[in-house]
């Protein structure tokens, strides 16, 4: 992936990393590894700002969407306060074998939940209080609630990378989350919204990635290339709505590939 920011003029990008703190080793190699496989992974810059609203706000439960190799998510473990915990949320399975192997080298790894499902149907079942505690891999049946046990109901797989070391348990997945990030189908940002701020407590906070893809997204649906102009004015769309409904407070900051910040009002 080539960290290189298209908004912000690269000499000036160039510097801003060169002030960044060194990551812990893991999170370095991690990041190198991903950057030469071409995963996407958040940049230099968003890094520095998710990091500054951890240790600002401080949230305790934490929801990840879009987990990929599990970089973001070993990040804001590293930043997030002691007895925090974060859901993260994968469905595409190439990621979600390399998340599970990377995410036990966490620090963290006990406070952290991969939820393996499409996006919109685990929010769902968040919203619900429909997700029992299951690990297949090892801690089974013992942690399905009675009522799930005698059904053919297919549960999420919930996978913890701390094994039997995991302080989670169940009922512990449900809303409110009072920090949400996003890195996930950017097509899919609208549909995935209506859901997000419900599962946001009051004083929480939501942030977004890759808005503004590379700076196209000023630019007319016609200036871009046509297999890209469904996901362009999706985008838009979603911009637009962040930044006029009544009811939400959002800044959309020129930060990595844009990051859009939204708070309820």
């Amino acid at each position: 992936m080539n960290d290189t920011s298209m908004i912000v003029e690269e000499r000036i990008a160039s510097y801003l990393r060169a002030l960044e703190p060194d990551m812990p080793r893991y999170l370095e190699e991690l990041e190198k590894n991903a950057m030469a496989g071409e995963v996407p992974i958040i940049r230099k810059d968003a890094q520095a700002l998710l990091r500054f609203l951890l240790r600002a706000r401080r949230p305790m439960r934490i929801l990840e969407i879009g987990t990929a190799v599990g970089f973001s998510c070993m990040y804001m473990g590293e930043y997030m306060p002691e007895g925090a915990r974060i859901v993260t949320v994968e469905k595409v399975a190439m990621r979600v074998g390399a998340a599970k192997e990377n995410l036990k080298q966490s620090p963290r790894a006990g406070d952290i939940a991969l939820l393996i499902g499409e996006a919109a149907d685990v929010l769902k079942k968040l919203l619900e209080g429909d997700v029992p505690l299951v690990h297949p891999e090892g801690m089974g049946q013992n942690l399905l609630p009675e009522k799930y046990r005698m059904t053919n109901w297919r549960a999420f797989e919930v996978y913890l990378p701390a094994g039997e070391a995991s302080v989670w348990e169940d009922g512990a997945f449900f809303a409110p989350y009072d920090f949400i990030f996003m890195d996930a189908a950017k097509g899919q940002y609208m549909n995935f919204l209506p859901y997000i701020l419900k599962l946001l407590a009051p004083n929480g906070m939501f942030v977004t990635d890759n808005v503004l893809q590379e700076g196209s997204i000023a630019s007319s649906k016609f200036a871009v290339e046509r297999r890209d102009r469904t996901i362009h004015m999706r985008m838009r769309e979603y911009l637009h709505e962040l930044t006029h409904r009544a009811d939400l407070n959002t800044a959309v900051l020129p930060v990595g590939d844009g990051m859009a910040l939204t708070t309820l009002r």
